[in-house]
């Protein structure tokens, strides 16, 4: 619940609605593993309708947060990246709760942080498995 408060507090500041949140952390999670996504990709991530998805990047892109790009592997298709001004609010926004992050863990052991990484990947395993279920 925390991190959902701290989501919609920063969608707020940023005149945006959760679900674009939602999209822009998509997004930019994509473009750093090197994967961009494409607006389809996008919307079965969200879990949208195809026309919802583009409204939300219609809104992403108005806002100066994302912009289209020809796809490297095929010049027909669209990714997603994130746009200098998107970039430069994630930084402002996410640097803080990395450093509080950080500042945290640095009081657990490597064997601690190991432990609660594996206890936190099942638990993440087993709600996914509950969500495609649901589907």
């Amino acid at each position: 619940m925390a991190s959902e408060q701290i989501g919609t507090s920063f969608a707020s500041t940023q005149d945006l609605h959760s679900t674009d949140f939602r999209a822009l952390t998509l997004i930019y999670q994509a473009e750093n593993a090197g994967n961009p996504l494409s607006p389809t990709r996008l919307a079965q991530a969200l879990s949208l309708s195809h026309g919802a998805a583009t409204y939300v990047v219609d809104r992403l892109t108005a806002s100066g947060h994302v912009w289209r790009d020809a796809d490297p592997a095929d010049g027909r298709r669209v990714v997603l990246r994130i746009a200098g001004h998107g970039r430069e609010v994630a930084v402002n926004f996410f640097g803080p709760l990395g450093k509080a992050h950080s500042h945290t863990l640095a009081a657990f052991t490597t064997d601690e942080l190991a432990i609660a990484l594996r206890v936190l990947s099942d638990v993440s395993g087993a709600l996914s498995e509950f969500s495609n279920d649901l589907d």
